[in-house]
């Protein structure tokens, strides 16, 4: 392959942490392994190392058919065996949301703006015309400028919610700045632009590497996912040259679907419309249940009972339920080791599924996202760039009012006017998208299996979760407990399920408790205020 061409003033760092020996032979070995009837091929045998010359050239012709065989026929799980770490530094938040975390198939491990202060003008900025240039930095220099302020302005509106909840904390403020401070930082990230930069350790299979390059010049961050993906790719060959012999190619921007309706302008009219439509039918939510199975209680307690091996008259549909789903009955359930897909009886939950409509700022869905058995239909941002400002306001904005919600209306209206007068001067809308703030609203489609969906809000019902996904999930909980008590009065916040279960402490959080006996309270009766 060519060496890649960065696109950016500043190169995104890609550097090889770890990987499996040998993925491509390892890959034919296991193929190999299927067919065998003398044990697990190894890769040596595959190479034919320690044979004649002969041997070893007829081993190597073999291996190739096999390699190039099972790829085309698509039996793609030998590639999985080999998987590769990379440390990337200098890469966008966009390209982590739109690439690297648009899929079930990885791990990483990224530094969060929650926790993590924004100190310098880090971001992404693509190489422009000179009068392009001076707006595109400007823009970043003002969104830096408006989290520094806004932060600022918001430690003592925190400091007054976290002591309200904390009053003996007040005694001792020089021990809980940090906490009141994060609390600051996480809202004023909201003005910073997806373009900012981050670093992380992400792990994925040689596969989904692959699956990486064929996709590269997808929206909404082609250039920069060409040239990260493309080094990845090269640092992997230079370790195993023959995975060349797979000869995977990016599709060409013609062969990719819908590839004219991304690449030609958007009427405005019909991205009112989609807007329009999409919040009505929210109502006021931050997600709304639109679909689910038919008959989901029955579902799972006949699938319970089949697991039991039991007739429905020899158990009710409220006990089976209850035997998968109440931590009083199942206790795994309080384990901090997530085992439920493993369990029999947790894999009964899969016979359940909901769909749901979402609003999340392109922050929240950055964390949403990470629950990978919860997938949605994100859009492609640069396909329907709004040309008014489109974002969610964070509680603590809206209900401090005054100079930080003007502050925060006016950082906005500012990063879409500078958007407007790249587009003026033909910027391509992948650099546009960049300028984007982390508030910018994302509305999408996220199913679920019931098995996926317990966990996640065993996760994100906690009052310590990122405010919006704590809201969607409160919604969610709530409109399945209205449609199927049986289920829902089951979908708990981790204390809950603690409690249940006869695990303590009853907040696994520490430090971080959110100063509120959740367990006690209905989720009816909730009121977050920080």
């Amino acid at each position: 392959m060519n060496v890649p061409v960065n696109p950016l003033v500043e190169a995104p760092r890609v550097r090889l942490l770890a990987a499996f020996e040998r993925p491509y032979e390892q890959a034919v070995a296991a193929a190999r392994t299927c067919y065998s009837g003398a044990g697990v091929i190894s890769a040596d045998q595959v190479s034919g190392i320690g044979l004649d010359p002969d041997k070893q050239a007829a081993r190597a012709e073999q291996r190739d058919r096999i390699a190039s065989s099972t790829y085309k026929a698509g039996h793609h799980t030998v590639l999985q065996h080999g998987h590769v770490s990379f440390a990337l530094d200098g890469v966008s938040r966009q390209l982590v949301w739109s690439v690297l975390h648009s899929h079930p198939f990885y791990n990483s491990e990224q530094v969060s703006q929650r926790y993590v202060e924004v100190k310098a003008e880090r971001a992404a900025i693509p190489l422009l015309p000179p009068q392009a240039d001076r707006i595109y930095r400007a823009a970043l220099h003002q969104q830096m400028a408006d989290y520094k302020q806004l932060m600022a302005l918001l430690e003592p509106v925190a400091a007054q919610r976290y002591y309200g909840v904390f009053a003996a904390r007040a005694k001792r403020p020089d021990k809980w700045s940090s906490a009141i401070h994060k609390r600051a930082q996480e809202v004023a990230r909201y003005v910073l632009p997806v373009a900012t930069h981050t670093w992380m350790v992400h792990t994925i299979s040689v596969l989904t590497l692959l699956r990486y390059w064929r996709l590269v010049d997808e929206p909404d961050t082609p250039a920069e996912a060409r040239y990260v993906v493309g080094e990845m790719l090269r640092q992997l060959l230079e370790l195993d040259p023959l995975l060349a012999k797979l000869e995977v190619a990016p599709l060409a921007i013609d062969q990719l679907p819908a590839a004219q309706q991304w690449l030609r302008p958007h009427s405005v009219a019909h991205q009112r419309a989609m807007a329009d439509e999409f919040d009505a039918e929210l109502g006021g939510r931050t997600s709304v249940l639109v679909d689910r199975f038919a008959n989901n209680p029955q579902r799972v307690a006949d699938a319970v009972r089949e697991v039991l091996g039991l007739p429905r008259n020899a158990m009710t549909d409220e006990a089976a339920i209850a035997l998968a789903l109440d931590p009083a009955a199942n206790p795994l359930l309080g384990e901090s080791l997530q085992t439920g897909v493993h369990q029999k009886l947790g894999r009964a939950l899969h016979a359940a599924h909901y769909l749901f409509k979402k609003k999340l700022s392109h922050a929240a869905d950055s964390q949403d996202q990470r629950h990978r058995m919860t997938p949605g239909s994100r859009p492609m941002l640069m396909a329907y760039l709004s040309p008014e400002p489109d974002y969610v306001v964070p509680q603590l904005v809206a209900e401090a009012g005054g100079a930080i919600a003007q502050l925060y209306q006016d950082s906005m209206a500012r990063t879409w006017q500078a958007i407007a007068q790249l587009r003026q001067l033909d910027v391509e809308p992948q650099w546009l998208a960049y300028l984007l703030p982390n508030a910018v609203a994302i509305r999408f489609s996220e199913s679920s299996d019931l098995q996926a969906l317990r966990h996640k809000h065993a996760m994100r019902l906690c009052w310590n979760a990122q405010e919006e996904i704590w809201r969607a999930s409160v919604d969610e909980a709530t409109q399945i407990a209205d449609l199927e008590p049986a289920i829902g009065n089951w979908l708990l916040p981790p204390c809950s399920v603690r409690h249940r279960a006869g695990v303590r402490p009853i907040c696994p959080e520490g430090d971080r408790y959110c100063g509120k006996p959740v367990w006690q309270q209905p989720m009816a009766t909730w009121q977050r205020t920080i």
